[in-house]
């Protein structure tokens, strides 16, 4: 990590936190200043070279993207397929970690999408060889220009890590689904809690739905540890690996009132 900071996870925090309430505190050595910095704030972690990594990886021994990449990898030998074949959008790419291990599992094609801009920098600066390109853009506003771009690349596969009922909701999974030609490929991994019947982000309706009506063919689900919280506890996700078959019907949205 940059040298100019100093980061300090408080372990010993007395309250448990929720997921989303989880922090670090970071001092500018530089400018002498110290900032609480939640782990969703997402333009601030970016900003600092090198604490996402630290935070999440080295700390708190995040391995998602190795994990859902090897399972997608898993289900596509299993068809006979090669990795090669694959147009992925990374949604939710982030800093690019996932676009990495994507292409350590052979892909060549992968272009990432996220909302922040400040993602789009900090892949220049750490990754700049991982993606193909990389769109700075709302799923859920997406101008027709650009969609129509998107659907040029026929996108055959489509990967969402660590990013799914937090900061992306299901209407964002929905327009990415979308995107992709039939059949094509999903992985993403979510939080187990959120696959619950009293999951109130929408999406273990969502989920449910789109395997009972035949639109996702699950072909891999794992249960793993995602990484520790900052109690030292681990966090279950679950990674899904599946075959789309047809697009999510729009009306699904107003449905399960999946707009956020």
């Amino acid at each position: 990590m940059d040298s100019n900071y100093s980061v300090t996870i408080p372990w010993n925090e007395t309250v448990e936190l929720q997921q989303d309430k989880e922090y670090c505190i970071v001092y500018d050595k530089k400018k002498q200043e110290t900032y609480k910095i939640g782990f969703h704030e997402y333009r601030k972690i970016y900003s600092i070279p090198g604490l996402y990594e630290y935070l999440f990886y080295d700390k708190l021994k995040c391995c998602s993207p190795e994990k859902v990449c090897s399972f997608l990898e898993r289900a596509i030998k299993t068809e006979s397929l090669d990795m090669i074949d694959l147009h992925v959008l990374d949604l939710g790419a982030g800093n690019g970690m996932v676009g990495e291990q994507l292409r350590n599992v052979g892909v060549k094609t992968v272009y990432g999408l996220d909302i922040e801009k400040l993602a789009e920098k900090a892949v220049k600066r750490d990754r700049p060889t991982v993606y193909n390109d990389y769109y700075v853009a709302d799923l859920t506003h997406l101008p027709q220009s650009l969609r129509d771009e998107l659907n040029k690349k026929r996108f055959n596969c489509l990967v969402a890590v660590a990013a799914l009922g937090f900061s992306v909701p299901p209407e964002v999974l929905i327009q990415g689904i979308n995107l992709l030609s039939t059949p094509g490929w999903v992985a993403f991994n979510i939080k187990e809690d959120f696959l619950s019947g009293d999951d109130l982000t929408g999406f273990y309706f969502l989920i449910r739905n789109m395997i009972e009506n035949d639109i996702l063919d699950v072909r891999l689900q794992e249960r793993y540890q995602h990484r520790l919280s900052i109690q030292g506890k681990p966090l279950y996700y679950i990674a899904i690996v599946g075959k789309k078959k047809a697009d999510i019907p729009t009306e699904w949205l107003s449905k399960f009132k999946l707009c956020m």
